[in-house]
């Protein structure tokens, strides 16, 4: 352990005890929530990115549509300029609103997700009031949803990624709550890579494997051979581990901080760096194409594409089928 976390750990310890505070004050009423006519299944995480809890979100929501249930995914739109109180990011058909404005992750999902309401907010009770009003009774699935205590749910999820469990709270480590607070989940899901080992204590595996590339738009493509990788996401080396693991030669790798808005300028930048290394296209994520300026460059820019595959599909299904289809 390095000295800074040491020094941190006292600072970290508080942190937690604060969000534990904030836990017992909702349980015992101090602070109020809301119930909503309509199940609410919360997808969450301990840490502060790179859990794979919003994959996730997207693989639940296009398994319960599929079974014939009606589906809404409220977020809270982090990265995004929306200050109002409910933004309809997709009705179901596709995305009404762009990146800058709802933030990268709910536009990724309303572009992957045909039939599937997507809205943001910071309070995702009224989000969820106004999805009910506006579209029906359906399922609500909270993207981030974990510590967001104000809207009372009937499943809680939470994602861990290798090492969570056993992290400390910021700034000592990457945790928002003790590794107590996993007490609160009905189901732990681990989300690992297609050969990693997953984290101790949970109750199902998701595994993540590289399938392939695509175009910006989203239309198949052939993976380059070699790529210069451009990221601005939580964990960057998972998608160079990605990227190799299905065969393509990774040139370099800019990680830049995540959510991190991309301009033209420094697109342009990074396909003449690629050129001049001899690499056959930029290559970055799903989530980072959102935010991506489309235009001719000295290189093509491909999108590296991702699925989800859980270990014990059937059984977990049945326990959120078990909430969920009240909404029917």
């Amino acid at each position: 352990m390095s000295l800074a976390r040491t020094l941190l750990a006292p600072l970290g310890f508080a942190y937690g005890a604060a969000a534990a505070l904030r836990v017992s004050l909702y349980g015992a009423g101090v602070l109020a929530s809301t119930r909503l006519a309509a199940p609410v299944i919360s997808i969450g995480n301990l840490s502060v990115g790179g859990s794979g809890k919003t994959p996730f979100v997207g693989w639940l929501a296009s398994r319960l549509r599929d079974r014939g249930l009606p589906v809404a995914i409220l977020s809270r739109g982090y990265g995004g300029s929306f200050e109002g109180e409910c933004l309809i990011v997709s009705e179901g058909q596709a995305a009404l609103s762009d990146a800058a404005v709802a933030g990268d992750e709910p536009v990724l999902l309303a572009r992957e997700l045909p039939g599937v309401v997507v809205a943001v907010g910071p309070r995702r009770d009224v989000v969820g009031a106004t999805v009910l009003e506006r579209f029906g009774r359906r399922v609500l699935l909270l993207d981030d949803g974990f510590q967001h205590l104000r809207l009372q749910r009937d499943l809680d999820i939470v994602c861990l990624a290798p090492g969570d469990a056993s992290d400390r709270p910021m700034p000592a480590g990457r945790l928002r709550e003790l590794p107590a607070a996993l007490r609160r989940a009905q189901l732990r899901l681990g989300v690992v890579g297609a050969n990693d080992a997953p984290p101790a204590g949970v109750d199902f595996v998701a595994r993540r494997r590289a399938i392939g590339a695509a175009h910006l738009d989203g239309s198949a493509a052939e993976l380059p051979r070699r790529a210069l990788l451009v990221s601005a996401i939580a964990r960057p080396e998972r998608f160079a581990a990605d990227a190799r693991a299905l065969g393509c030669q990774v040139i370099a790798h800019r990680a830049l901080r995540d959510h991190h808005r991309f301009d033209l300028q420094e697109i342009e930048a990074f396909a003449r760096e690629a050129q001049a290394l001899g690499a056959e296209a930029l290559l970055t994520t799903a989530k980072d194409a959102v935010r991506w300026p489309a235009a001719a460059t000295a290189v093509p820019t491909r999108v590296l594409r991702i699925a989800l595959e859980l270990d014990g599909e059937a059984a977990l299904m049945e326990r959120v089928w078990a909430v969920a289809q009240r909404a029917a």
